[in-house]
């Protein structure tokens, strides 16, 4: 006999070992309080410790300059496909990344070819129609 069912997302690659906190340019009226991700009013993102996320997207390699803005990116487009932010912030999400990547060393070339592809590709994954299924097993 099967014990029960277990629920779960696929899909992840990464999982975050220690808290992340960030300063964004995406400003709220309230603070957002979800369990791995908050956002205050005036742009302070945490990101909690246990965090999964897919990191690079696309035709990339996962490399060190890439990692940090991927977990941003990632959790600000998770607050999109929610719903908890308007898609009115994509660009600044994208804008983030961007900037992130820079800042972590990121040529300009390469940190603009990931921007613009995000800019034309990213739209789907920050749509609610995009979140995770979750499945069940046994």
């Amino acid at each position: 006999m099967a014990g029960p069912k277990i629920k779960y997302r696929s899909g992840y690659k990464y999982q975050l070992a220690e808290e992340y906190q960030i300063q964004v340019s995406i400003i709220q009226s309230e603070d957002i309080k979800r369990d791995f991700i908050e956002l205050t009013p005036e742009g302070i993102l945490t990101i909690k410790k246990g965090y999964a996320w897919d990191g690079p997207s696309g035709p990339t390699c996962d490399t060190p300059n890439f990692m940090r803005g991927s977990l941003v990116h990632d959790a600000l487009y998770q607050l999109l496909r929610n719903e908890v932010i308007g898609e009115e912030w994509r660009d600044e999400a994208d804008e983030e990344l961007r900037r992130i990547c820079r800042e972590d060393g990121m040529s300009k070339i390469r940190s603009n070819w990931v921007y613009y592809a995000v800019r034309k590709w990213g739209k789907v994954a920050a749509s609610p129609e995009s979140k995770k299924k979750i499945h069940q097993a046994p």
